[in-house]
């Protein structure tokens, strides 16, 4: 972990005064470091974890994709956790085919595992299988505010998500979606996931602090590559930078790798972001192109979070933003202890979003859950660190900067102490 990693290891737990006169909320026993740290109202220090959601063991689907996963066995009937006034809404493809089901059971073994470590808060989770599809998240979601919930969380898929919106402001209640598609957020829907935007906001901004100015990109030809490239056309001439080469590939990667190799003579930092099957693959045909990787630095996103990155050597050194691994690790502990297996990536993002709504949940009156709430300018920590809504009901997230070794990652720069920083 980065020399700035904040320790919660003596705070009290429950509402402490922060010495502005302001009540930090810690949602869990003083004594588990990395169960989450919940501080409303002033800058938040907090535990801190892995990469995306993709490098996951099982992979959940492409998260830029419209389609949902297929069908799988019949819906399961919903179950309420815990015994609260509050009524707070989980929405989870629980019977959806493939590994979307294992992801959701995941992710609802972490939801159970936030509440009992957020010290009994007033709260009953209803939790509601939404088969995955967008006419099951609809029903599941009617069903949801039907029985009095205030808020819903979820659903994990972006094609889901615009049904649960329609039911959810008809009746005036937000939502914190998993997805991680931007387009669906806003007017009510926030997003918890981890955006491609914040990673390039990240990395972009380290490069220039230490010096970079002119920057190439390669980049995928598809939702995700559009998505990094808008932030990256946006984050570089921010920061005081040119972008001095720029292209994009699908299946003539070799021919857009030779055309890159060509460029990076006037540039000092170069942008992949793939998954790590595909970046490997990118960085091997722009070594074959005569790429000299000595002479540029080498960005990424959390996406670079996997082994093929970390063992193919001309990746050695580059760098990438993603959440500090140390608290996905501590949490990945905790849930093999209590459950027997290992968490899906999205899991902590259940946790996370759980135990913010336990933190709000001891706020009176019936706004606690209010867009004002939500977007508290100095956001909420957790356990894959800061986070904080915006308006546009996307989020951004206090990154680390990761370095690329045989070994694996290391941080070279740690997350944020406060979004002010």
């Amino acid at each position: 972990m980065g020399a700035s990693e904040p320790d919660f290891q003596n705070e009290p737990s429950g509402a402490a005064e922060n010495g502005t006169g302001k009540s930090r909320i810690l949602g869990a026993p003083a004594t588990r470091r990395s169960a989450l740290g919940l501080i409303l109202g002033a800058p938040l220090l907090g535990a801190c974890a892995n990469v995306q959601q993709s490098i996951s063991s099982f992979s959940v689907s492409n998260p830029f994709s419209s389609s949902s996963p297929p069908p799988a066995g019949a819906q399961q009937q919903g179950v309420a956790v815990g015994n609260g006034s509050v009524k707070v809404a989980l929405l989870l493809p629980l019977s959806a085919g493939g590994n979307a089901a294992v992801a959701a059971q995941s992710m609802k073994n972490a939801s159970e595992m936030a509440l009992a470590e957020f010290l009994n808060p007033n709260l009953q989770l209803l939790i509601k299988d939404d088969g995955g599809s967008a006419q099951g998240a609809q029903a599941a979601a009617q069903q949801a505010v039907d029985e009095g919930a205030e808020i819903i969380l979820g659903p994990l898929f972006a094609a889901s998500v615009p049904a649960v919106a329609g039911v959810a402001r008809g009746r005036g209640v937000s939502v914190i979606a998993f997805s991680t598609d931007s387009s669906v957020a806003g007017h009510g829907v926030y997003l918890l996931s981890f955006l491609p935007e914040s990673d390039v906001e990240r990395i972009v901004g380290y490069a220039g602090a230490i010096g970079k100015r002119s920057f190439a990109a390669m980049l995928p030809e598809n939702a995700y590559g559009n998505v990094v490239e808008a932030a990256f056309k946006q984050a570089v001439p921010k920061r005081g930078g040119r972008i001095v080469a720029f292209e994009k590939y699908g299946a003539d990667r070799a021919t857009v790798a030779r055309n890159v190799a060509g460029s990076l003579a006037s540039a000092d930092t170069l942008l992949l972001a793939d998954d790590g099957e595909a970046v490997a693959q990118v960085a091997d045909a722009l070594a074959a192109a005569g790429a000299n990787f000595q002479k540029v630095q080498l960005l990424g996103t959390g996406l670079w979070d996997n082994p093929r990155v970390f063992s193919n050597s001309s990746l050695e050194n580059g760098m990438y933003a993603a959440p500090d691994p140390a608290g996905f690790r501590s949490f990945a502990n905790r849930y093999k202890n209590k459950y027997g297996g290992e968490p899906v990536r999205t899991a902590t993002l259940a946790y996370d979003a759980v135990a913010l709504v336990a933190a709000l949940s001891r706020t009176q009156g019936g706004k606690r859950f209010s867009p004002e709430v939500l977007q508290n300018s100095s956001g909420f920590a957790g356990i894959d660190g800061l986070f904080r809504f915006k308006a546009d009901g996307t989020n951004e997230r206090g990154l680390a900067v990761m370095k690329v070794t045989s070994k694996g990652a290391t941080p070279i720069a740690g997350s944020p102490r406060s979004f002010g920083a």
